[in-house]
């Protein structure tokens, strides 16, 4: 592998600490979900969180919008919202008679799809163009989203009854899915205990960068540098993905883009300028488990993708790296 010399510490690790640290405080326990979706930010991704309810995705995506100092709009999917209520619309203006452009919340820095599964997949799919192309079309006109654009989404796991599953090629459009899992009796214990010295639910974080800053922070992320044997290294993953015997679709390009565009952010939030191979590993099942097609017989098991790209991770020779400064 090419030799390479660590740089000085970016300010991309900077910025990034100040940012998940401001958002802990209203957060407990949960630095490492958050800093899983500053990368996927960095790499101007969208991220779709998994859980059971009352678990804080809302609140993760609010504050996270607070704390970016940008423009955040919040959509309630439900079986009846229209592909309208996102995109807008033209209405008519009798004062200037003559229509005018009402744009929907889709128009905003970061928007949250909250429980995105209950909407009908013709909703769902109005949201396609605008996560891929950062733009929307209304009656044939064309119109460029805000940026930066994020999409948040928050799905609920365990109820099936009025939903509508998310098809494979909007999820893939998703750069990762995670889960925000249970506090530690600690942990929630600290959340009873600021609450209770708050005196009131909301509490107000301090705007740490804005979206030119966040901007600038996702172009640094473009200049880490790749190893050639890492590159390699991820296409070796995603490529096995198709292969793998349980596996009856396997991740596409996308994922393979998604795990190099991910560990780049990683390394930078670390203070590397290069990517090492445990970069790759760490985005390895956020970045894949939605993008797998499982075979029939292991739809009704939980956990088997992590478990599948776990038996991947291992098969899959490491390279080895080489720093001059050891």
């Amino acid at each position: 592998m090419t030799e390479i010399n660590p740089a000085s510490d970016v300010k991309v690790s900077v910025l990034a600490e100040q940012i998940i640290q401001e958002i802990g405080t209203s957060i407990i326990g949960k630095s490492d979900v958050l800093y899983r979706m500053m990368a996927a930010f960095l790499s101007g991704g969208h991220v779709l969180l998994e859980d059971y309810p009352g678990l804080a995705k809302t609140l993760i995506a609010n504050n996270f919008a607070s704390v970016l100092g940008m423009a955040f709009r919040r959509i309630q999917f439900t079986p009846d919202l229209l592909p309208g209520d996102i995109t807008g619309g033209y209405i008519y203006d009798k004062g200037r008679n003559q229509f005018v452009l009402r744009q929907g919340p889709v128009f905003a820095n970061i928007v949250l799809a909250d429980e995105i599964n209950r909407a009908s997949p013709r909703t769902q799919s109005a949201l396609l163009e605008a996560m891929q192309e950062r733009q929307v079309t209304v009656e044939g006109e064309t119109m460029k989203l805000p940026s930066p654009f994020i999409v948040i989404a928050t799905q609920n796991p365990i109820e099936y009854e009025g939903t509508f599953p998310l098809p494979e090629a909007q999820l893939d459009r998703f750069m990762v899915k995670l889960s925000i899992g249970y506090p530690t009796p600690e942990e929630e214990k600290e959340i009873v205990h600021r609450r209770r010295e708050r005196k009131q639910d909301d509490q107000r974080l301090r705007v740490v960068a804005g979206g030119e800053s966040l901007q600038a922070m996702q172009r640094e992320v473009e200049e880490v540098f790749v190893d050639g044997d890492i590159e390699q290294y991820i296409v070796n993953i995603t490529t096995k993905t198709r292969s793998h015997r349980q596996i009856a679709v396997g991740s596409s390009p996308r994922g393979t883009l998604a795990l190099l565009k991910l560990s780049r952010a990683w390394a930078a939030i670390q203070g590397r300028s290069f990517v090492l191979p445990d970069d790759v590993k760490m985005f390895v099942k956020p970045a894949l488990t939605h993008r797998l097609i499982l075979q029939p017989d292991l739809w009704s098991m939980p956990q088997a993708a992590d478990r599948i790209l776990t038996e991947i991770l291992q098969s899959v020779p490491v390279p080895v790296i080489q720093d001059e400064t050891a």
